[in-house]
């Protein structure tokens, strides 16, 4: 179950999520900070890059796809796990210099792009240069629509990914912006 919270609301865990064990389901919170974050980092890979998979979980986004991410056309480069979050990301790279990163998050190596032209989205983010929302039901299934996420709260203690308390209970920031 997830919960939305005010930033105010929430507190940063030092706690890793990488030291739960593998089968463990995280609560869905909002946010995590960066601080926090960095420690769930356990090594450094160095200029090894992290093999990709072909396609996310749901089958809804594929290696080299156009998608769009707030407006931005991209081109998917990387699907899987990443060491600063918790979860399957998909990483970007931005048509325009847009973006936070060249393929390498904090020492780790996922895909190569130029600088600040890489990104990294969760799947429910991202449409289809179609414009239809990537793995959106048809009309028929009546899918709720998925509203955009910002990537961290305007002051930037929170960001997506950021694992939290909220009223005791640890969680993951998976979405911020208005409801």
């Amino acid at each position: 179950k997830g919960v939305f919270a005010q930033p105010a609301q929430l507190s940063g865990s030092a706690a890793a999520t990488s030291s739960a064990p593998a089968a463990a389901k995280p609560v869905p919170v909002i946010s995590a900070s960066p601080t926090a974050v960095a420690a769930t980092a356990k090594e450094d890979l160095g200029p090894t890059m992290l093999p990709s998979k072909e396609k996310t979980a749901d089958g809804s986004v594929s290696l080299g796809q156009q998608v769009s991410w707030k407006g931005n056309k991209a081109t998917v480069r990387y699907i899987g796990d990443v060491k600063f979050a918790a979860g399957e990301w998909v990483g970007l790279e931005l048509a325009d210099g847009n973006g936070m990163h060249d393929g390498s998050v904090k020492g780790v190596s996922y895909f190569e792009c130029p600088a600040a032209k890489g990104v990294f989205a969760q799947s429910a983010q991202l449409m289809e240069v179609t414009a239809r929302a990537v793995g959106a039901a048809t009309a028929a299934d009546e899918a709720p629509a998925t509203l955009p996420s910002k990537e961290a709260t305007a002051e930037g203690s929170f960001s997506l990914g950021q694992e939290v308390m909220w009223k005791g209970t640890k969680g993951i920031v998976r979405y911020i912006g208005d409801v």
